[in-house]
């Protein structure tokens, strides 16, 4: 007998559509399967088994993380099938990290009432994400929320694990005086600092829907709800080529507070401030917003989506292989010492 509720569908949850968005993902989720997948979608769990080929002392490596306030964007855009490449994002690019190579990936989406077809949009996302970073999507859990979230809304959040060598994990405490510090250019806001910008643009009232010439055209909505790129693939690659010591991923607290986690006590980074190439949506928000220079360095990622230290003699080559990678990697700075954490040399106001 096939699973319905006539009193569960009264109260707001309609486990039929639950059955047909899981029948709509299907064909996204294949698309993720690595050869370490040995479940299918629709169990209590989801299977993958470890290949610990080539590696002498295997080290898990999870992280978890959601998409934030972003999703008030998606909203308002009636636009669904990229915030789920934010989610993998956010996980996989603080694995990477570690040095650790993502495995696969779950997610959680808990809605107000479940549109298959907006479920298949999130999830054909999250697909993506995990495509451009060579994980597969293992399982997941779709909640439907009468009463707890609007029926418009739902949040998402997912969790990732990778494995490294314990041998190759990254130690920020090979960290040296002199050692130089490479930019991996950000696609955007990314997926942290929402709160401020729906704030500063007003998004529940104002047209974000129209052009903008200082976004080339493009609308302020579009344009925040450009994905998180994913640096998983370029970032594999230089672990393979170069000795990289220590990575950071620029997300909430942005230069300030992400760049110190890189960094072992006693020492800082000086920035050069003309070369970080800062993006036009990062210079419209601190026009309309009046906001200071400081402040959006201690909150956005400025166009740096990941930082990355080496020594001063394989700085070359690192940029060399980020940029066959596709990464228009360039340098922005250099390791000191001291506690100042992150300064700043030839200033200029953006």
């Amino acid at each position: 007998m096939k699973s319905c509720s006539e009193s569960y569908k009264a109260a707001g949850v309609d486990i039929t559509a639950g059955y047909k968005a899981v029948e709509l993902m299907k064909s996204h989720i294949a698309r993720t399967m690595t050869s370490g997948v040995v479940s299918d979608i629709g169990g209590f769990g989801g299977l993958f088994e470890l290949d610990v080929t080539g590696i002498e002392r295997p080290v898990l490596v999870s992280g978890t993380d959601g998409v934030g306030t972003k999703l008030k964007i998606a909203f308002l855009m009636d636009k669904h099938d990229t915030v789920g490449i934010d989610c993998v994002a956010m996980c996989v690019n603080d694995i990477i990290c570690c040095g650790a190579k993502p495995l696969y990936f779950l997610d959680y989406i808990a809605c107000g009432k479940n549109v298959p077809e907006r479920i298949e949009a999130i999830v054909k996302g999250v697909a993506e994400g995990c495509v451009q970073s060579g994980c597969a999507l293992i399982g997941g859990e779709t909640a439907e929320m009468p009463g707890f979230y609007p029926v418009d809304e739902y949040d998402l959040a997912g969790y990732s694990t990778g494995v490294v060598d314990k041998s190759k994990i990254l130690d920020k405490n090979t960290v040296a005086e002199g050692d130089v510090i490479i930019a991996l250019p950000s696609s955007g806001v990314h997926s942290n600092g929402f709160s401020l910008v729906r704030k500063v643009f007003d998004v529940e009232s104002a047209d974000i829907k129209s052009p903008v010439e200082e976004l080339g055209g493009k609308s302020i909505g579009e344009t925040l709800l450009t994905p998180t790129k994913i640096y998983v693939k370029p970032m594999l690659a230089l672990f393979e080529e170069v000795k990289v010591k220590s990575v950071s991923h620029i997300t909430g607290g942005g230069f300030y507070e992400n760049i110190p986690r890189s960094l072992p006590e006693g020492y800082s980074a000086k920035i050069d401030r003309s070369a970080v190439r800062v993006l036009p949506i990062f210079e419209l928000i601190a026009k309309v917003g009046n906001i200071p220079e400081r402040d959006m360095f201690n909150t956005f990622n400025m166009g740096v989506g990941m930082s990355v230290i080496v020594a001063k003699e394989d700085a070359d080559k690192a940029v060399e292989v980020l940029k066959a990678q596709g990464e228009d990697a360039y340098v922005i700075g250099e390791v000191v010492k001291g506690n100042e954490g992150v300064s700043f040399t030839c200033e200029e106001s953006i």
